[in-house]
């Protein structure tokens, strides 16, 4: 099916540039670059100092990722105080999470602006620039006036920090995915960029501990005043670590190669012109992949906390400790399901988490509903059949596209998808079990969103251990017509 619809698109929209932009550079296909060009090596894995290196760029990718859902941890898990300080009423909660889901507003415009801008001057300065913004944004939000002191100015001043925290991460996430990924060894880039959300659960177990171990340590009365500000604050420290850890690096040996060699040309806007006329079908393959990943995602880590209070009837305490057990257990899975789609291939690993939640997400979001004991079992096997998905990320949706749009690709795909049905998907859980009763509607909204991921999945080019260096789409067929093979072709350029 694949081969007819390539066919009928005649090299519209599958994914290769056009030979007249890159005419004397179409075929390089990740050659060498001038000898006089300055090109970072890539890291080889097997020796001291290019296991040094990875571990460097493994942890100035991670942090970034870590600060911004350390906020989202600290969001979900200070739910409840958030609405006491904001949004008093008895439209408390829906506020709060309708200040989780307009952070997603302006994902896709800072997915807009931020990926030509770092396809055209490079991963390294965008990256930089990002981290800075969520991290004072997160911890501006722990020295904002209450709805008591500030009136209506302290929600809209609320909502107006999770926007700039949105925009900058419309830049963040898809540019440390291409940051890791290009960094990474071919045949081990599910093993290293599973790293990435390592981070992510990092942040948010982090997230999630430091307000548990304060609920723990202070008073009912004194976490509603101002014991809920500290995490937030916290996140400035940890954003200027990353920041310090990104200055350190040069930019990916993917990136400087075809930089050097003058393939990137014209303005940052030329490359999204570029990439909506040339690169629509991996945007579709991606989106739809990314609205399954993200609708569990943000059920299972963001609106979780949440549902277990005001539907199971646990209490804060309980139900974040109900949370920090499932994402430790996930935490420790990740690099070894990230390493085992490195032997199997990244499809396999989407099939079987796909199947797996829509078969079991009804009966293991039931299980969670008959007590403390047996909602630690539901999350943590819900976590196990998700981790598929989240591990492979890096490794996965980066390869989808060649370098010189590969930031954009990545982060426009996403964060539109991430805004319209992942950032909102806390709203919707809550708006629809409020109103009609349904405990079990989230599961429902996950199983609808696995059947779409499921369609986009179908079309997926695997790109298990195969090179992304150069100007052609990994995995695709070459302009002569002959299947590129670069991931085994390129080991003596530590492509392996």
């Amino acid at each position: 099916m694949r081969d007819e619809c390539d066919a009928r698109e005649n090299n519209n929209g599958r994914g290769r540039m056009p030979a007249t932009e890159y005419s004397s550079n179409a075929n390089r296909m990740g050659t060498s670059a001038p000898a006089d060009s300055q090109i970072t090596e890539r890291p080889d894995p097997d020796s001291p100092e290019g296991r040094k290196t990875l571990r460097r760029a493994i942890a100035a990718s991670a942090i970034g990722n870590a600060t911004e859902w350390y906020d989202y941890g600290v969001y979900a898990a200070t739910t409840t105080y958030l609405t006491h300080a904001f949004f008093p009423g008895h439209l408390g909660t829906i506020g709060t999470m309708l200040g989780f889901a307009v952070s997603f507003i302006l994902r896709p415009l800072g997915g807009l602006v931020w990926g030509p801008i770092g396809d055209r001057v490079g991963r390294k300065a965008v990256l930089a620039t990002t981290i800075l913004l969520i991290s004072l944004a997160t911890a501006l939000i722990g020295v904002l006036p209450t709805y008591a002191v500030a009136g209506v100015w302290a929600p809209i001043l609320l909502i107006a920090l999770r926007v700039v925290q949105g925009f900058s991460t419309g830049g963040e996430y898809g540019g440390a995915a291409t940051f890791m990924a290009e960094y990474a060894p071919d045949k081990r880039r599910g093993k290293y960029g599973s790293f990435l959300e390592f981070g992510t659960l990092t942040g948010f177990v982090m997230g999630t501990a430091i307000v548990l171990f304060m609920e723990l340590g202070l008073s009912d009365h004194s976490m509603e005043t101002w014991g809920w500000r500290i995490p937030f604050l916290l996140a400035l420290p940890l954003g200027l670590i990353g920041l310090y850890l990104r200055s350190q690096m040069e930019d990916t040996p993917v990136f400087t190669e075809v930089e050097a060699g003058k393939e990137i040309v014209g303005s940052a806007w030329s490359r999204f012109v570029d990439l909506m006329k040339n690169y629509w079908r991996p945007i579709l393959i991606m989106f739809g992949m990314v609205v399954a990943l993200n609708v569990a995602n943000y059920t299972l880590l963001a609106y979780l906390p949440t549902y277990l209070q005001n539907n199971i009837g646990l209490t804060a305490t309980t139900g974040s400790v109900v949370i920090l057990i499932g994402e430790l257990v996930m935490m420790a899975l990740i690099p070894i399901f990230g390493a085992w789609s490195d032997r199997t291939g990244r499809k396999p690993m989407w099939w079987a988490s796909l199947i797996g939640l829509f078969i079991f997400a009804l009966p293991l979001f039931w299980l969670m509903g008959q007590g403390f004991g047996r909602a630690i079992v539901g999350f943590v096997v819900l976590g196990l059949l998700y981790i598929p998905q989240l591990s492979t990320i890096s490794a996965t949706f980066p390869a989808m596209f060649p370098t010189q749009v590969r930031y954009a690709g990545f982060a426009i795909s996403y964060n539109v998808a991430t805004a319209a049905f992942g950032g909102t998907a806390p709203l919707i859980n809550d708006a629809v079990t409020s109103n009609s009763g349904w405990d079990l509607f989230p599961a429902a909204y996950m199983m609808a969103a696995c059947v779409v991921g499921m369609v986009a999945l179908k079309f997926l080019t695997e790109t298990a251990g195969v090179s992304i260096r150069g100007t052609e789409t990994p995995g695709e067929e070459t302009s002569d017509g002959a299947v590129d093979q670069q991931g085994q072709n390129r080991a003596g350029a530590g492509a392996a």
